[in-house]
């Protein structure tokens, strides 16, 4: 049984204590969070690096906080409502089908919101624009049905990341700009799943009367710090056309969570047997070291794990058609291939070291946007956009039932008044049906006693509101 035990830790505390990595963004393939501008997002996330007085390009691209000729604050939120459905089945390894229904719809619309400021200096610091920034990049959450099909794979996840983003750009010659920023961004999980004991016990001690033993649980706690840094340029000849690039580095997330164990008391009182057991010299070595993590396993404990949160690399370019219209395309490349595996230390000396793969490929994102300025007070926006996902047919789980999908939006600002303005946007994600096959696998590292085999269907709608005022 010691595979059985390092399966389910593994399970939990591998995707809670790298949160972000098996969540997801309803808004955006992988865990990727795009709601940092309300303008922005009513033109598909298009124009990111090269985006005038928007304070998002704090974190999208400093060299950008150049096009902001005085001071300006501005705040939002975004508001990602996910309903997605699965249709699909499970059986055990005792050749049983897994009771339960669908799950129900895991998405509830969760709030995103950011707050950013630019200030150019002036005197003899004029050419120089400091900016701060508070945004939300990665994360979302998901919570199942209780007793749902698959919730030997997941019941609740809940994700929450904060980056502050302190930026500085130079206006090195009239068009050409550069930038560059530090990032600390805190993340935050709690995430739990039922533990298949009936199955795990009589399968692995081969005593079918054991098939009874109630379920178990886990929910698991973790939050980490870490630092990183975003640097870009802009090439911006005039008021009709700019280019701009930037990068966003890798943050190196050293995850320490604590794993609480809910087990039924037909399983505790077992455990002290099970540790006797293990003493027996008339056993084997393999089924000695079997008994003793049954009889010390699924109790409390601290897990540690490294995770990479990937390179980001945006191209924006604007064109101006005329004096009312302007038009942008941005080419992104998130370096999600920095999550192949996730390797877990654990503090309990009887749980052995455990790896969850993953095998995430880099991706791409293109979006194509237009603002048309109808007159001084209304600028309407539209965009379209194709994100595609990470994940794969072979390792998708309901932590992140992922896949290709369409973006498309509208846009509308309100200028008040010469200092004030309110924007407002509207996303609709069309996201690609995805299946998951996952077989039945006791063998490390899988571990698994049960399978899942089903589609997800679901969309996604974004409401984002935002107010900028220059000072």
């Amino acid at each position: 049984m010691q595979r059985s035990s390092t399966q389910a830790r593994l399970s939990a505390l591998a995707v809670a204590v790298v949160s972000v990595l098996a969540i997801g963004s309803a808004a955006a393939s992988g865990f990727q969070v795009r709601e940092t501008s309300t303008k922005i997002g009513g033109r598909a996330y298009s124009g990111t690096t090269v985006a005038s007085n928007d304070a998002s390009v704090v974190s999208a691209n400093p060299a950008a906080m150049v096009n902001t000729e005085n001071g300006l604050i501005q705040g939002g939120v975004g508001v990602i409502d996910l309903n997605a459905e699965f249709t699909g089945s499970g059986s055990t390894a005792l050749g049983t089908a897994v009771s339960g229904g669908n799950g129900g719809d895991p998405g509830d619309a969760k709030p995103v919101p950011s707050l950013g400021i630019i200030v150019p200096m002036k005197g003899a610091l004029e050419g120089l624009t400091l900016g701060a920034s508070i945004t939300a990049p990665f994360g979302s959450g998901t919570e199942y049905n209780d007793g749902w099909v698959g919730r030997y794979n997941a019941t609740e996840t809940s994700v929450k990341t904060v980056d502050l983003t302190l930026s500085a750009a130079v206006q090195v010659t009239p068009a050409f700009s550069v930038g560059a920023g530090l990032v600390f961004e805190r993340a935050e999980v709690t995430l739990g799943k039922d533990i298949p004991l009936g199955v795990m016990l009589a399968a692995g001690l081969q005593n079918p009367a054991l098939a009874a033993t109630p379920d178990g649980n886990i929910t698991v706690d973790a939050g980490n710090n870490a630092f990183g840094w975003i640097a870009g340029f802009q090439f911006r000849p005039s008021e009709q056309f700019a280019i701009g690039y930037s990068h966003r580095s890798e943050l190196k997330h050293d995850f320490k969570g604590n794993a609480v164990f809910t087990t039924p008391a037909a399983f505790q009182a077992m455990q002290p047997g099970f540790a006797a057991l293990a003493q027996n010299p008339a056993l084997s070595a393999a089924q000695r070291q079997q008994l003793m993590v049954l009889g010390n396993g699924f109790v409390n404990s601290v897990g540690k794990a490294r995770f990479v949160t990937p390179s980001v690399d945006t191209l924006s370019v604007m064109v101006g058609v005329g004096e009312r219209v302007k038009l942008y395309a941005d080419a992104q490349r998130t370096g999600w291939s920095s999550l192949q595996n996730v390797t877990i230390d654990f503090e309990n000396p009887y749980q052995p070291t455990s790896r969850e793969d993953f095998h995430w490929k880099d991706t791409m994102f293109y979006s194509l946007g237009a603002d048309f300025q109808l007159n001084d007070a209304f600028t309407l926006r539209a965009g379209v956009a194709h994100d595609e996902s990470p994940t794969n047919n072979t390792d998708r789980t309901p932590r992140l039932p992922d896949n290709d999908r369409k973006l498309y939006s509208l846009g509308l600002s309100w200028q008040m008044n010469e200092k004030l303005s309110l924007d407002g946007s509207f996303t609709y994600v069309s996201i690609k049906d995805s299946t998951t096959h996952l077989p039945i696998n006791p063998v490390a590292p899988q571990s698994r006693y049960t399978s899942l085999n089903g589609k997800y269907n679901g969309h996604a709608t974004v409401v984002g509101l935002g107010l900028t005022y220059k000072f």
